[in-house]
């Protein structure tokens, strides 16, 4: 079975033929909840035995590495670049990966501390739109009266 589902990754790279996902039908955003994946994050780990090694300090440090992974698919190249380079099928395949790398450290790092994602990112939204208010803001990348 091939689907062609150009929004959702597991579809994507099953047409590719670069995986095969356990399930017949790729999901989308809108149909897997924070807490949907935060439990594949903790039977993959608990499986694994890895409890041990998913201590905040060694999680952090994971996530940095994963997101230096992430910037080295644009280092050197211009911002037109790094847009052009995502209408690539691999290279955003790749870039993908990276993503699904960093998300799942995310959560694991949540799991492993007691953080509800959902709470403490509305809560982060609600600061930000403080600081950065939309009239104030629009079209600038520093806060009111800095720049």
């Amino acid at each position: 079975m091939s689907c062609i589902f150009l929004s959702t990754g597991y579809a994507y790279a099953r047409v590719l033929g670069l995986f095969s996902v356990p399930w017949e039908i790729a999901l989308a955003d809108h149909e897997v909840t924070i807490a949907g994946l935060r439990k594949r994050v903790t039977d993959f780990v608990t499986a694994r035995e890895w409890e041990q090694f998913h201590d905040p300090k060694n999680l952090s440090m994971a996530l940095s590495a994963e997101a230096a992974e992430l910037m080295e698919h644009f280092l050197w190249i211009t911002p037109e670049g790094s847009r052009k380079e995502m209408s690539q099928d691999e290279k955003r395949l790749q870039v993908g990966e990276e993503i699904a790398d960093i998300t799942c450290l995310v959560l694991a790092l949540c799991n492993s501390i007691g953080l509800d994602l959902a709470d403490i990112f509305m809560a982060k939204m609600a600061k930000n739109e403080k600081k950065y208010p939309a009239e104030a803001c629009k079209g600038k990348y520093h806060p009111p009266g800095k720049g």
